[in-house]
């Protein structure tokens, strides 16, 4: 028996540790409304993937606003994702549809920044990946590879030959 609680320790250990190796690089952040701006850097070798963006209180909506490196702080940003509200009241407020959840990526090199909103809780959750250079559409140079042109046959009817009559023993017709 305590060969067994060792073996099933060990096994326990190992998976453990291959799943902090390879866990999700999911992260998930709440924004309260005394909290300070939320401002994420994507180097320009990465892309930043939002799966979430909640909002619960508040009246105004929160926004993910982006803006590239360059830019003044708030002169060419733009806002790409605003938050999904939760409503967990009851009354007229329950009949409403629930809203929809978008999901949004962005190509570094950015920033991104995320101000709190008075009396809400925001929620969000992103992924920074490295951008591998899969190219999408052709070889990843900008240029795309050119596609092959294969040539389509065309068949048309093939007109039934006919002999022309002649004199008999020059042009002898073997179709009629």
């Amino acid at each position: 028996m305590k060969m067994l609680a060792v073996r099933c320790l060990v096994a326990f250990t190992l998976l453990a540790a291959v799943t902090v190796a390879f866990a999700n690089p999911f992260k998930s952040k709440i924004i309260s409304s005394d909290d300070s701006v939320l401002e994420i850097i994507v180097p320009g070798d990465h892309f930043m993937k939002i799966t979430n963006f909640t909002q619960d209180g508040g009246t105004d909506r929160a926004v993910v606003q982006v803006s590239l490196p360059g830019d003044a702080p708030n002169g060419g940003a733009t806002n790409v994702l605003t938050a999904t509200r939760i409503d967990l009241s009851t009354g007229a407020n329950a009949q409403n549809a629930p809203e929809i959840n978008n999901r949004v990526t962005i190509g570094g090199p950015a920033i991104v920044r995320i101000q709190p909103v008075l009396g809400a809780k925001i929620f969000i959750t992103y992924r920074k990946e490295r951008d591998e250079g899969s190219g999408g559409g052709g070889g990843g140079a900008g240029t795309p590879s050119p596609i092959p042109i294969t040539p389509i046959p065309i068949f048309s009817p093939t007109p039934t030959p006919t002999c022309t009559i002649g004199p008999p023993f020059f042009t002898p017709c073997p179709f009629n």
